[in-house]
């Protein structure tokens, strides 16, 4: 009996851990970057990845942990990797299962470094998303869908970008439960030079939490309800993505 029941606590673990994912790696400007490793121990670990401990989903948008899947702090090993306006930031996930839903990327400011920078007090601005590439609510092409496909999410740093420390957040939101919204953020340091000066304009930039609400129309959604099948347009949540406007 007892050697059942560990063998079916072992299971459903595991399970746990194929059903959803996160961000392993970084390649930027050709270079790769290790990522955190949330299923080994945080002793010894040096990653430019902020800390993150499962792959479990956050399940409200109000979560302390909504801003990187974590108390908002560094590591003790903390890295950053050095960029430069253009560079091309790779994320990869070691594994992903869901295909409905957006991807987002975000970055925000250091006050500083960003090893001292609580991730939760800083002012973030999108720069790239993916959410309904094609099809209807109930049967289309998402963002999410290109992860599961590609393991993989691509984005440039914006030219216009003043010079400083910054974090970048990768967020998978999973949409195939209805109106149960998955959040799966994850972030990693960044040190910019040689950028443009530009920084963006307050109604670019969102706290998390607080960036979004669990009644907004891009996060309470229903794939599966009588009018997904006759709906094209999905809401991406968040702000509109920042293309270096100054004002």
């Amino acid at each position: 009996m007892l050697a059942a029941s560990i063998i079916a606590f072992a299971s459903l673990f595991v399970g746990q851990v194929v059903a959803h994912g996160g961000v392993t790696s970084y390649v930027i400007d050709g270079q790769n970057y290790v990522g955190w490793s949330p299923y080994n121990s945080a002793s010894g670990q040096r990653s430019i990845g902020r800390p993150y401990s499962s792959y479990d989903p956050i399940m409200t948008t109000s979560a302390a942990s909504f801003s990187c899947n974590n108390n908002g702090q560094a590591s003790g090993g903390q890295l950053s990797a050095n960029v430069r306006p253009g560079s091309t930031v790779v994320a990869k996930w070691g594994q992903w299962t869901h295909a409905e839903g957006p991807v987002m990327v975000y970055m925000a400011k250091c006050p500083g470094a960003c090893s001292s920078a609580n991730s939760n007090s800083l002012d973030w601005f999108k720069i790239a998303e993916t959410g309904l590439i094609s099809g209807t609510l109930a049967k289309g092409s998402w963002g999410n869908g290109q992860i599961m496909k590609d393991l993989a999410y691509t984005v440039k740093i914006p030219t216009q970008l003043a010079d400083g420390e910054y974090l970048i957040r990768h967020e998978l939101l999973a949409l195939h439960q209805a109106n149960t919204p998955q959040f799966y953020p994850e972030c990693a340091q960044l040190i910019l030079s040689g950028g443009g000066g530009v920084t963006p304009p307050a109604r670019f930039k969102v706290k998390f939490p607080g960036g979004y609400s669990m009644s907004d129309p891009g996060v309470r959604v229903d794939i599966y309800s009588q009018q997904a099948p006759s709906i094209t347009t999905y809401q991406v949540p968040g702000p509109a993505v920042w293309n270096g406007e100054s004002s």
